[in-house]
């Protein structure tokens, strides 16, 4: 059972998330597993604004997995563009096929069931068992674990990502009805995401700041482990890739080598590139010195 502390937690934060919640369109209530599905797969390292309109048009275009599953692998990285890690549109095609081959079309809502699907980590797996079905999991986010690094740790910033360490810190917090703990789990991420966010937190305006332990005890900064900084974006490998991947979406044709060349200089930097987007199954061969996007 939740302690005290958590339940007083939970209870705020319910009172606050419904007049505090954005509204997005994944969390409208007629919203199909299916698009709740693939909000989770494009908010995965990437910003609300930029997923929008890209959801939108998804969602209108492939409104179920079959249309999804129905059209190349080539259309779902076009249609991709650039919300970045283009390997997800590959993953979220193979999960339609797998959805309509193995579930008749329908997202189940069993979470070994999700976690097999193409793409799906026990993030996603969860977010889609709780918000698209309603059922009682705890859902780690970033925010999330901010929230509960500050509020109940009293820590300023959470420890690197451990799995089975993160759901048990967020499972200890959740309230035992499956539906409040369903608002628990989007109200907590809502709060790292607007208010307690990670390098200006508005903790004037925080719901649960009399409670929180960072406050209590006087904001001491971190001191603990952190994540790897990610290598800068300019001059690397991934912005090559990237460049190569806006060739390939723009041409519904083979794009040659030599056109490639001269989208990036460094020859060696730009063969990396086309290597490894081989690799990931994001790019083939036509066996000619020239590629495209994957047609199956």
């Amino acid at each position: 059972m939740p302690s005290e502390t958590a339940t007083s937690i939970a209870g705020t934060l319910h009172d606050w998330f419904a007049d505090a919640a954005r509204p997005l369109p994944w969390r409208a209530a007629d919203v199909s597993p299916w698009a709740v599905l693939v909000s989770e797969f494009m908010l995965q390292q990437t910003q609300v604004a930029r997923v929008l309109p890209r959801w939108e048009a998804w969602i209108t275009r492939w409104p179920t997995p079959a249309r999804l599953a129905a059209e190349p692998p080539s259309e779902a990285v076009r249609a991709w563009d650039r919300l970045g890690y283009p390997r997800r549109a590959l993953w979220l095609h193979r999960a339609a096929a797998e959805i309509v081959e193995r579930h008749g079309g329908e997202v189940p809502h069993d979470l070994e069931a999700l976690l097999a699907l193409q793409g799906v980590g026990p993030y996603t797996a969860r977010a889609v068992a709780a918000f698209a079905f309603g059922l009682r999991h705890p859902v780690v986010d970033t925010n999330t674990r901010r929230v509960i690094a500050r509020a109940v740790a009293g820590q300023a910033e959470a420890a690197p990502p451990s799995v089975a360490r993160d759901l048990a810190a967020m499972g200890a917090m959740l309230p035992a009805d499956a539906g409040e703990a369903r608002v628990f789990n989007a109200a907590t991420m809502e709060l790292g995401a607007t208010v307690c966010t990670a390098r200006t937190p508005r903790c004037d305006e925080c719901p649960i700041s009399s409670q929180c332990a960072w406050r209590a005890a006087g904001y001491p900064a971190y001191t603990g482990a952190r994540k790897a900084v990610q290598a800068r974006f300019e001059g690397s490998d991934r912005q090559v890739r990237g460049l190569v991947m806006r060739e390939l979406r723009a041409a519904h044709r083979p794009v040659s080598r030599a056109e490639l060349e001269r989208t990036w200089p460094d020859t060696a930097q730009l063969d990396r590139a086309i290597a490894g987007l081989l690799a990931d199954g994001l790019a083939v061969s036509d066996g000619d010195d020239a590629f495209g996007l994957p047609q199956s």
